[in-house]
């Protein structure tokens, strides 16, 4: 069916085969998720659904966020193997360092600005972290 719709240049075709409705459209450029996993072929009548995005987790009233002060790679340790300045869990006092942002090629320590515990690690190792972006959650 495909051949018949590049054959006479068409945008697509529909072919209704007993119950069964079939749609061929051409296309100039594959979709985007032609390069991942196959996707899955609707039946005839049912239509594919993304899936949801898990929701976001939601920090409690009391957590103190710590964002990036700049833009930089996050990195927990001081060096590769290194042990990290803190982990979730971890009691922190108020300028304390907790990660290193490497902004070209400069190492710049950032301290927390807040006493308690480490809630969450947001960035992985090694992320490109943005100006504003949350890092760290301290719960008092």
């Amino acid at each position: 069916m495909l051949a018949v719709v590049r054959e006479f240049d068409l945008d697509s075709l529909t072919v209704r085969i007993g119950d069964a409705t079939y749609e061929f459209v051409a296309r100039a450029e594959p979709p985007a998720f032609a390069y991942g996993a196959p996707a899955a072929e609707p039946r005839p009548g049912e239509a594919l659904v993304p899936a949801a995005a898990p929701p976001a987790p939601v920090a409690a009233a009391n957590v103190k966020k710590i964002t990036a002060p700049i833009i930089g790679v996050f990195y927990l340790a001081s060096a590769p193997g290194a042990e990290p300045f803190v982990s979730v869990g971890d009691r922190v006092v108020a300028g304390q360092v907790l990660c290193i942002l490497e902004a070209m090629k400069l190492m710049n320590e950032i301290m927390s600005d807040y006493a308690g515990v480490v809630k969450r690690i947001l960035p992985e190792n090694g992320a490109l972290v943005s100006l504003g972006e949350e890092m760290f959650w301290i719960e008092p």
